[in-house]
């Protein structure tokens, strides 16, 4: 009689059944600020104070060069939109010290995120930190959420190019020996998203400071505390 459920013959006569398409990610891939922690709101104060300082005030039809963007494209369109001697470079530097400063003071968990985490553990699910913030301030919200509960990070630092490209989340499943279909991604803003959907990752989205549209490949919830392992292998599962 033939098997009920396709199977490969491995050499040792065992028998390796293929993988069921409501398989769990091999990895979950974390945006930081925003997704993991409350500091998207922390970064928007940083660069406002910043900016504010050098005559400048911040408004809505700032957010996409502010919101999930590292410090460098936030500083060269800070200066292309003022009249200041302050090198592009300096102008990062200072953003990224004003933001690392505030962080130290105020990292907040956002709902459901440690529940999240802690179930990830549970299941041997790695997990990773994959943010456009700088390595310092990435180390110091994993070790504030804590250090075990992260397999790797990867920080501004360590690609070529950051978010919207594809690159970090790339690297972040090269590392974990992953293909980026097997790994779901959460994020929260429309960069961080279009990283995770160019990488060829599904996501789980959380929008926090702007709405995301529903569309093949996403999977949209209003807050973390709606995880469970049904849907992170719905997600796994979804096809764009």
């Amino acid at each position: 009689m033939m098997p009920t459920q396709d199977a490969t013959a491995r050499a040792d006569g065992a028998q390796a059944r293929t993988e069921p398409e409501t398989a769990l990610p091999t990895a979950v891939l974390f945006d930081m600020d925003g997704t993991l922690v409350d500091t998207e709101r922390l970064w928007w104060d940083a660069v406002e104070t910043v900016a504010r300082n050098l005559g400048r005030t911040l408004g809505p039809e700032d957010q996409p060069d502010v919101v999930g963007r590292p410090s460098q494209h936030t500083a060269v369109y800070l200066s292309s939109t003022m009249d200041i001697s302050l090198s592009v470079s300096a102008l990062a530097a200072r953003l990224d010290e004003t933001f690392t400063a505030l962080v130290a003071q105020e990292v907040v968990p956002r709902p459901g995120a440690l529940q999240f985490l802690h179930l990830l553990a549970g299941q041997g699910i790695p997990a990773a930190i994959v943010s456009a913030s700088p390595r310092r301030v990435v180390e110091l919200v994993r070790e504030r959420l804590g250090r075990e509960l992260f397999k790797l990070i990867v920080a501004f630092e360590d690609t070529a190019v950051s978010k919207p490209a594809p690159d970090p989340y790339l690297e972040a499943a090269r590392r974990l020996g992953a293909r980026p279909a097997e790994c779901v991604v959460v994020e929260d803003s429309p960069v961080g998203l279009a990283a995770a959907e160019a990488a060829g990752c599904p996501v789980v989205v959380v929008p926090s400071t702007v709405p995301i549209d529903a569309a093949p490949g996403r999977t949209i919830i209003t807050s973390l505390e709606e995880v469970t392992l049904p849907l992170l292998a719905q997600a796994r599962g979804s096809e764009r």
